[in-house]
């Protein structure tokens, strides 16, 4: 039912294009999957997902157990029917969303018992729980439930947290029990490329249908993540498919892929679109900027995609700054299109034999958004993330008490 095969190969990078065959069709890789966190990619209808090329979506165990529950889904004939999606569907074990909750939960070797950022309420994931709920959502690829170290940590913490990611490897594994569902493995091990390799080659014999590789991208220098990449590959099959978790900008998508990644996700293009942020191909532009108040150029020259043939920059900005929800949908719509067509170019750029110009011409092109600006975000995000749940917590114990 699943099968991966490796179509072509770069000569002079680790770059490869392949097929992974699933239930509901084939993936072409490298590919970028749209994040659909809560069974919806946000402001966007599954139609418009496959116009622009889409073939797989990630949608969110953690979000989907709290809301509406994973039973509620299955009774209704699993994700692909409750949204209107005929096409593949991965599911993360939530591991990242339960870790990113450091002040709400507890961790030991059976699980993690944590507090809902919703409503308080208490949870318990456990390896057996999390393939459970990933059972009954029924996606086509599920991901072992996995400790995600954050960063920076010293490599006692990232050990530890390697070790029981492996503990709780060998729990999925016997607990997993649908075989229309490919199972993957998650490579753990922080920063240290020892631990890395380490994780790899455990992972490796356990045999996995396919690996992630995760806690990468959480506010390493970006030339520590390649390095911390290149050595994780080299020690995984060969013959599996490889997904980078959670990333998703341009330019680490062509350093993923030259190092032999195959699949990638990230909340980055929907996410950004909401705050006026747009992918071009000389790095992003931001359409709040008084100087597109009156610029009838599409966001992008050349770019196929329904926002830049149908509308003006000046009109996408009005959007934006009023708050109009077509404002978010366009915006989405554009910045999806332009990662779903740069990995569509990259494929058939390995296919040729001309990845590496595609590569260097491009990265010489694009500026990447400063390393200062991405970690003042992603502190903004946690800081916004944690406000946010207590502002519901505190709106839900109203309603229960009547106020």
């Amino acid at each position: 039912m699943f099968e991966f095969s490796i179509t072509s190969r770069c000569p002079d990078t680790e770059a490869r294009t392949g097929i992974l065959l699933t239930p509901h069709g084939p993936l072409h890789t490298p590919a970028f999957m749209p994040v659909g966190t809560q069974a919806t990619v946000k402001t966007l209808s599954p139609h418009e997902l496959v116009e622009m090329g889409a073939e797989c979506i990630l949608a969110n165990t953690y979000h989907l157990h709290l809301r509406p529950g994973s039973g509620i889904i299955g009774r209704l004939g699993g994700l692909h029917r409750f949204m209107g999606w005929d096409r593949a569907i991965l599911t993360d074990s939530g591991g990242f969303q339960v870790f990113s909750l450091a002040h709400l939960r507890h961790i030991d070797d059976e699980g993690v018992r944590f507090r809902s950022h919703l409503d308080g309420s208490e949870q318990f994931f456990s390896p057996e729980r999390v393939m459970r709920i990933q059972e009954e959502l029924g996606a086509d690829i599920i991901m072992a439930f996995d400790e995600c170290a954050p960063y920076p940590c010293d490599m006692d913490y990232a050990r530890k947290a390697m070790e029981r990611t492996h503990q709780w490897a060998e729990r999925c594994k016997e607990a997993h029990s649908r075989k229309d569902q490919a199972l993957f493995g998650i490579v753990q091990g922080a920063v240290y490329p020892d631990l890395r390799q380490e994780s790899a080659h455990f992972m490796a014999e356990l045999g996995f249908d396919g690996y992630g590789i995760g806690g990468l991208s959480v506010g390493e220098p970006k030339t520590v993540m390649y390095h911390v990449l290149e050595e994780t590959v080299r020690a995984l099959p060969s013959d599996k498919p490889r997904y980078l978790m959670g990333v998703g900008s341009p330019e680490d998508l062509f350093e993923g892929i030259a190092r032999g990644i195959d699949m990638f996700d990230c909340v980055l293009p929907t996410r950004v679109a909401r705050n006026g942020a747009l992918f071009t191909r000389r790095g992003r532009l931001n359409i709040r900027n008084a100087r597109y108040a009156d610029d009838p150029h599409p966001i992008e020259e050349g770019c196929t995609c329904y926002t830049c043939r149908h509308f003006s920059r000046a009109y996408l900005r009005h959007l934006i700054k009023a708050d109009e929800v077509l404002g978010l949908r366009l915006a989405t719509i554009h910045n999806l299109h332009f990662l779903l067509a740069l990995v569509g170019e990259i494929r058939e750029s390995i296919a040729a034999g001309t990845f590496s110009s595609l590569r260097s011409t491009f990265i010489e092109q694009y500026t990447p958004v400063d390393e200062a600006v991405r970690a003042a975000n992603r502190a903004a995000r946690a800081m916004a993330f944690v406000e946010g749940g207590v502002r519901r917590r505190s709106s839900s114990r109203g309603e229960a008490e009547g106020t």
